[in-house]
């Protein structure tokens, strides 16, 4: 069992080295990448939320 396990930590300590990873500009680009849409999916999901609340709301009190 303990051979597997050394084994299996070769062989993950293999795999890292071909990892690439991105450069720091690349790390901030995709960063506010996300933060940008995140807020504009909240934005917008918001909007729904307001109007749906409100048209129903509106549609409720007219019976």
């Amino acid at each position: 069992m303990i051979k597997t396990i050394t084994e299996f930590f070769k062989e993950v300590m293999a795999e890292a080295k071909h990892i690439t990873w991105p450069s720091r500009r690349q790390t901030l680009f995709a960063t506010i990448a996300v933060l940008a849409i995140s807020v504009f999916v909240a934005y917008y999901l918001g909007l729904l939320d307001f109007l749906f609340s409100n048209g129903l709301e509106k549609l409720l009190l007219l019976k």
